[in-house]
Formats: C-alpha cells, sequence, structure tokens
C-alpha cells in the first residue's frame, strides 16, 4: 500500500471513530431520563394571580421531586395569546410548559379563530391544577351593597358604571358581559393586562366593579377592602359561605367559572406527558398542598390529559353559543 493509501486509510479511520463518538454521544445524551435541564413554565398574566399561584406551587413540587428547576416565566398580554403563543411555537420536548386558564383555550379562540395558536391541535394537555371560583366585588366604599342595588343604579345610568377585567376575551370580561346581558344593563368595559392590575384600580377607586378570581380578591375581602356581593359559580365555597350565588338571588342560570391546567406543546412526547401528569395527581393528593389550595379559594380539580382535550372541545361549543347569544364582543 501506498504511502498517500495509508494516509487516506488513516483519515477515514479517524472520521470513522469521530463519528461513532458522536453517535455515542448523542445517543446517551437522548437517552438521559427526563428532565435532565431546568424546565420553564410559561404564565400568559402577570405575577400575582391565580394562574400565578398554581404555576408557582407545581413548579415547587416538580422541582422537589424531579431534581431539576422548574422556572416560571410571566408573559402576560392580549388575553393570555401571548404567552399561550410563545409554549405552543417551543420545542415539543417538555422544557417549555404552559399554565393557563380555560378562556385561553375556549373563550379566546372563539373570539379570534384566526389566532396565533390552534388550542385543540397545538397543545399536549397534562392535567388540571384546579377550579377557581369567580366573585363579584365592589370596592368597600361603594354605595352598592347588594346585586339588586348595582342592577338598579346601572338601568338608571346606562353605561356610567365601569367594570375591570383581566384583558378582553378572559374570564372577569365574559363573566361581567354575560351578567349584563342577563340582567339587561349597560357598563363600561375597562380592560388591563391581568387581575392584579384590575384588582389595584377597583381598590383605588378608579372603577367600580370586578368579577375576580376568588383567590385574589379573599384578602382584600377579609381585610374590609372590598365587598363581594355574589358567587359567580353554581354553588357557595367555605371561603365565603355567607356569600350568595347569582342564581339564588334572582339571575337565574349564571355561571362562570375558571379551571386552570398544565400544557405542553403539541407532539410532546407521551412519556413525558405521562410523567409530568403522574406529578400533578400526586402534588393533589398531599393534605399540605389540598390545604394550601383550600386557604386561598382554589378547589384541587384533577383531570386526566384526555378529560382535559374533552373539556376543551365541550368549552368550546359551550362558549361559542354564549358569545353567539349574548352578543359579547372582545373590545
Amino acid at each position: 500500500m501506498s504511502v498517500t493509501s495509508r494516509g487516506v486509510v488513516r483519515r477515514f479511520s479517524i472520521l470513522l471513530a469521530f463519528g461513532c463518538a458522536a453517535f455515542a454521544f448523542s445517543h446517551a445524551a437522548l437517552a438521559q431520563p427526563y428532565p435532565s435541564k431546568p424546565v420553564r413554565i410559561i404564565v400568559p398574566y402577570t405575577p400575582g394571580g391565580s394562574n400565578d399561584v398554581l404555576a408557582r406551587m407545581v413548579a415547587k413540587h416538580m422541582q422537589e421531586n424531579l431534581k431539576q428547576p422548574f422556572i416560571v416565566e410571566n408573559k402576560p398580554g392580549a388575553a393570555g395569546q401571548i404567552g399561550a403563543e410563545a409554549a405552543a411555537k417551543s420545542a415539543p420536548d417538555g422544557y417549555t410548559l404552559l399554565v393557563a386558564p380555560n378562556d385561553v383555550m375556549t373563550v379566546t379562540p372563539n373570539f379570534n379563530p384566526n389566532g396565533p395558536y390552534d388550542p385543540v391541535n397545538d397543545f399536549e394537555p397534562i392535567g388540571t391544577l384546579g377550579a377557581v371560583p369567580i366573585v363579584l366585588v365592589v370596592n368597600a366604599s361603594s354605595p352598592y351593597k347588594s346585586v339588586d342595588e348595582l342592577v338598579t343604579a346601572a338601568k338608571s345610568k346606562p353605561g356610567a358604571l365601569t367594570y375591570a377585567s383581566s384583558g378582553a376575551g378572559g374570564p372577569q370580561h365574559m363573566s361581567a358581559e354575560l351578567f349584563a346581558s342577563m340582567t339587561g344593563v349597560k357598563m363600561v368595559h375597562v380592560p388591563y393586562k391581568g387581575n392584579v392590575p384590575a384588582l389595584t384600580d377597583l381598590l383605588g377607586g378608579q372603577v367600580d366593579v370586578l368579577f375576580s378570581p376568588i383567590n385574589s380578591a379573599l384578602p382584600h375581602i377579609k381585610s374590609g377592602k372590598l365587598r363581594a356581593l355574589a358567587m359567580a359559580s353554581d354553588k357557595r365555597v367555605a371561603a365565603l359561605p355567607d356569600v350568595p350565588t347569582l342564581t339564588e338571588i334572582g339571575v337565574a342560570g349564571y355561571k362562570s367559572e375558571i379551571w386552570i391546567a398544565l400544557f405542553a406543546p403539541a407532539r410532546t412526547p407521551k412519556d413525558i406527558v405521562d410523567k409530568l401528569s403522574a406529578e400533578i395527581t400526586r402534588m393533589q393528593s398531599q393534605a399540605d398542598i389540598r390545604e394550601q389550595f383550600s386557604a386561598q379559594g382554589i378547589d384541587p380539580m384533577t383531570a386526566s390529559p384526555a378529560q382535559v382535550s374533552s373539556m376543551i372541545k365541550a368549552d368550546l361549543a359551550r362558549w361559542k353559543a354564549v358569545i353567539k347569544d349574548s352578543g359579547v364582543k372582545a373590545n
């Protein structure tokens, strides 16, 4: 064999060895158990609200049990669409997750059918985290001490009362517009980037009314800064046992609720989804977690990935009908 031929063979052998080593390294990396690096949990709202609270509880539990950092990242705006889009367009590898309420998956898409994500096809549901009752509140200094007084005032001066929301198409917006439609009142919508700034302006007297997730409003109700007029759910809640439901006080059939779930981008491997789903179920079975939920007015809610998919499809159809019948606009 010539010197040239021996050199070619040697170089080929080196390249072959390098290629095998690279393949072995790549295979080993792929074979690492999930998670093998930090995981990002996107919350499509500002810090401090229901979604943020639950996301941080999930992050703490996952970090303790899966031995990797789980980092919450708040990406608010456009009624949750900015954060949801970011999650939907992330790599489907389990390292970007989304904590989002039902309205991001079932209400906003009805307002914006050509929006930046498809709630059915762009996500893999992992499981529900909890249900958050909604409470109708006014400032403690408000002249309205009952729903009847609020309705009477709103009817006497159409468009004079204002209501805050976490953003157009969000649960506060939908709850208030459904209330307005069913009671025949007209109020002016004042949207914010999240429930926390909406609540801040209600406390400051800049707006008149807010349909708020109970865990955000509860401390201010207990401190006497806010007055709870009614629950938007179909039953009273243990945290506010003396506050009646809207159905009880005459708005027959009214119901608006929030459920919050954990999602991954579509095509995330099933074993990763199943592992995370099992951890969510494990978390909710712990007595201390259930106590934390109860203290904030959040009801634990366990649903499998398949059940969440069914819930999304059912709620998409339900809210489509409600939006059409009530004439609600995402203004």
